[in-house]
């Protein structure tokens, strides 16, 4: 069971807020395998040694090029970019420059995720960067680990990778959606509204987030008034929207993908869009729909997103690796999961998958602070213990691999149908 420390309910005024969880994860696709509630491990199992590494780090990337989350693959793509270039520019890993494989991982409704990974781990990658949906890493996690290889993801929050019989594989930069749903919750409350519909995916992204914004919303005092679970494959919304429309709520909690650009309108045609009712987005679906949208549509929606602010100087580097980036979402969480897997290298002095996971949690906490890999790797040549902080956070591992710190942004559309941050809740997160 998790439980959640009280928010105060002042998340309109509040810069930060202490938040305290007995374990972390969230969900994108579909449901873990039967098999995912064996205990998760902090180093690799195996009954023979692990062969050493081949002495070239090999970064895979399984992220989404095609699918429901397509628009979060150019930041994810440009992340590990970034970090490859400068790694290789301090001097590579092990004296090497890193290689890099790019990979589709498609959605749960191809099997392209698993061509990949066979594509990758038949070019020895020793560390695979990816899925963005949790759905479709259940879908080749045991694939990965079972290689040897590490599975780290930048984007996946399902709550089931925390206790994942992983081999001590499975690596996360992303928090849980229990506490987006929180967050979220909490949010709806603090603007007044105290009749709630939620519409989601029906998936366990949807499902499960839905869960705990409810939950969160019930427990500041507001009643949910429906939820209604749809089909995101379905050709028309609109059975499902006339059910939020009955229940007369005064917010709505759209959890939703790609599909928000058939929801919007059909909300609106039913008389419940965001000029007459409050609506708030999620992670999945925090997009830029400037160019999907007359303008004013989305006006004053409002939304969350796991990760901390995006410096300037950081989203400057990512436009310079790839100019047309209109997202920045999980960008820094994929930097950090190529970067943490690089230095974790140097700290074993072994390129393979499991030399990599042995020292992953050792390079994130505990150690003489860096935030740069030349500062940390000549920390790490000098024989000292190191804390990389990233640029999505402290990123401090938990031994399970789920990021023991987290922060979660919340932001709101303007007329230009563009998201702004206005505000950042911090907190800590104790498996």
């Amino acid at each position: 069971m998790i439980r959640i420390a009280p928010l105060g309910r002042a998340l309109a005024v509040a810069a930060a807020a202490s938040l305290a969880l007995t374990a972390c994860g969230g969900g994108d696709d579909t449901a873990a395998p039967a098999d995912s509630s064996a205990p998760a491990s902090s180093a690799p199992a195996s009954s023979a040694a692990p062969a050493p590494g081949d002495g070239t780090l090999t970064i895979g990337t399984l992220l989404p090029q095609t699918g429901d989350l397509a628009y979060l693959g150019p930041p994810e793509f440009a992340g590990v970019d970034l970090a490859v270039e400068e790694i290789n520019a301090a001097g590579g890993v092990l004296g090497k420059p890193v290689t890099k494989i790019h990979t589709d991982s498609g959605d749960t409704k191809t099997d392209i995720a698993s061509q990949s990974v066979d594509k990758l781990l038949q070019q020895k990658a020793d560390v695979i960067i990816g899925a963005a949906s949790s759905g479709v890493s259940f879908t080749v996690i045991d694939k990965i680990v079972n290689a040897g290889v590490v599975h780290f993801s930048p984007a996946n929050t399902s709550p089931d990778f925390t206790t994942y019989n992983d081999k001590g594989l499975y690596f996360r930069t992303a928090p849980s959606d229990v506490l987006q749903g929180r967050v979220l919750g909490d949010l709806i409350v603090s603007d007044g509204s105290d009749t709630v519909a939620i519409l989601n995916r029906q998936d366990s992204y949807g499902t499960g987030l839905a869960k705990e914004v409810q939950a969160s919303v019930e427990g500041g005092g507001a009643t949910v008034a429906a939820t209604v679970a749809y089909d995101p494959a379905a050709a028309d919304f609109s059975a499902d929207v006339a059910k939020i429309k009955a229940a007369n709520p005064k917010a709505i909690a759209l959890i939703s993908f790609d599909e928000t650009k058939k929801l919007i309108p059909e909300l609106i045609k039913q008389g419940i869009g965001p000029d007459k009712v409050k609506i708030y987005f999620v992670d999945g679906n925090l997009a830029d729909y400037s160019e999907d949208f007359p303008k004013g549509t989305l006006k004053g929606v409002k939304g969350t997103q796991p990760g901390a602010a995006v410096t300037e100087d950081f989203r400057a580097k990512l436009l310079k690796t790839n100019p047309d980036l209109k997202d920045f979402n999980y960008g820094p969480e994929s930097y950090d999961a190529a970067m943490l897997t690089a230095l974790a290298a140097e700290a074993a002095k072994d390129d393979s998958g499991t030399a990599i996971a042995s020292k992953l949690v050792e390079v994130s906490k505990d150690g003489e602070k860096c935030s740069d890999f030349k500062a940390c790797s000549d920390l790490l040549k000098a024989g000292k213990d190191i804390d990389y902080d990233g640029v999505s956070g402290p990123v401090q591992f938990s031994d399970a691999g789920d990021p023991s710190e987290a922060t979660i942004g919340i932001y709101e559309y303007g007329d230009d149908n563009v998201h702004k941050n206005v505000n950042f809740l911090s907190g800590k997160v104790d498996s």
